[in-house]
C-alpha cells in the first residue's frame, strides 16, 4: 500500500520541517575607536621670581589684616600653587610655631615650590612691600588723616578683610570636622581659649598631642 501523502488541497496545512537557520553576523564595527587621554600633568613649579612678586603685592594691598585670606586667594585659588589641604596644614603649623602666623605661613608654602629659595623668596616678598609702604605711609599720615572718608575706607578694607577670614575659619572647621577626632579637638581648643580663657600654649601642649595620637591609631584601623 503506498502511504498517505499530507492533503495538499485548499486551507490544508503544510507541515515544514523543525529547523532552525541559523546564521552568524561579524560584530558591528565601532566607528569611533577607545581612545586612551594621557595623564594630566602637574602644573610646573612657579619661579622664584613669581613667588617674590605674588607675596610682595599679598604684602602691599592687604590692608586690615586678614592675611591668610589674601595668601589663600592667591596661592590656592587663583593659582593653585598648592592644595586646600595643604593650605590648611600649613595654617595649622603656622599657629603654633613661635613668630608670626604669616610669616610661618609663607615660608612653608615657598618651601613646598621651590625649597629654601622659595622660602627666603615668599618671606622677602612679604615683608619688603609693606616695609617701603609703612616708611611712605608714615611720612604722610598727617596729610592723609584730614582726608575726607579716609576712616570709612579703612573701615571698609578692613570688613573685607574679616570676610576673607571667615573664609578660612570656615573651611578650616569643616577639613578638621571629617573625623571625629579633629572635630573633638576643635571644640576642645574653642572652649579653651575662648570660653575657659586658658593659655592658649597649655591649650595647645594638652590637645596637639591627643589629637595626633587619635588621628594615627584612626588611620591604623581604616589602613
Amino acid at each position: 500500500m503506498r502511504p498517505a501523502m499530507p492533503p495538499c488541497g485548499r486551507g490544508a496545512a503544510i507541515q515544514l520541517p523543525n529547523a532552525r537557520l541559523r546564521r552568524t553576523f561579524p560584530p558591528p564595527l565601532n566607528p569611533w575607536p577607545a581612545v586612551t587621554l594621557p595623564p594630566k600633568p602637574s602644573p610646573a613649579a612657579p619661579s622664584i621670581a613669581a613667588i617674590f612678586l605674588v607675596f610682595c603685592r599679598i604684602g602691599l594691598l592687604s590692608f586690615g589684616g586678614g592675611l591668610s585670606g589674601w595668601v589663600f586667594r592667591e596661592v590656592v585659588v587663583l593659582r593653585n600653587w598648592v592644595s586646600e589641604d595643604e593650605f590648611l596644614s600649613g595654617l595649622a603649623l603656622g599657629q603654633i610655631l613661635p613668630g608670626t602666623n604669616i610669616a610661618n605661613l609663607s615660608v612653608y608654602i615657598g618651601q613646598k615650590l621651590r625649597g629654601v629659595a622659595g622660602s627666603v623668596a615668599a618671606l622677602g616678598g612679604l615683608l619688603s612691600g609693606p616695609f617701603v609702604a609703612v616708611i611712605l605711609v608714615a611720612s604722610l599720615y598727617d596729610r592723609f588723616k584730614s582726608v575726607p572718608y579716609s576712616d570709612a575706607a579703612m573701615d571698609g578694607v578692613a570688613a573685607a578683610a574679616i570676610g576673607l577670614l571667615l573664609i578660612i575659619v570656615v573651611r578650616g572647621a569643616r577639613h578638621a570636622g571629617r573625623r571625629p577626632a579633629g572635630a573633638v579637638a576643635l571644640v576642645a581648643t574653642f572652649v579653651g581659649v575662648a570660653v575657659l580663657h586658658l593659655s592658649l600654649l597649655l591649650v595647645v601642649a594638652v590637645v596637639a598631642p591627643l589629637s595626633v595620637l587619635a588621628a594615627w591609631f584612626g588611620g591604623r584601623r581604616h589602613a
